[in-house]
């Protein structure tokens, strides 16, 4: 069965269309959390394996509407999205919609960035509640 998205349209004085979109539920106990890199670890070069977890839920691909599943969103030198919006998707939001666990991030410049994992469901929208990892930050150092 595909997504269902609850609709609700809101008709304002002026005439104009609010669309609202209802996250899909998620058990209360669920969390995201980042296998590796740990936090505060250095990374020598540009180059970095993420591996992702999921607990209390399971992973299944973009579009694949099973309950109680989701896939991950790797948010790079950002905080949290509204939470009421599709999760955006560009170089500091980084969609695995395949189902993936782990990525390799390559040619890093040398510097300071921050990692947090942000389930999406079906249809890239954060589930309720929110179902993420910890914010952790990490070092590229040069060669």
């Amino acid at each position: 069965m595909l997504r269902t998205l609850a609709l609700v349209a809101c008709v304002t004085a002026l005439g104009a269309v609010t669309v609202q979109a209802q996250n899909t539920p998620a058990p209360p106990n669920a969390k995201a959390y980042i296998i590796w890199p740990p936090d505060g670890e250095v990374i020598q070069g540009g180059k970095l394996w993420v591996r992702m977890g999921l607990k209390n839920m399971g992973v299944a691909p973009a579009g694949v509407d099973k309950p109680n599943t989701g896939h991950h969103h790797l948010l790079v030198n950002t905080g949290l999205p509204p939470l009421d919006q599709e999760i955006p998707n560009d170089r500091n939001h980084l969609h695995f919609g395949g189902g993936q666990t782990e990525a390799r991030l390559t040619d890093l410049p040398p510097g300071e960035y921050t990692l947090q994992l942000l389930l999406g469901d079906p249809g890239h929208f954060v589930h309720n509640p929110p179902v993420m990892s910890d914010q952790i930050t990490i070092t590229v150092a040069p060669y």
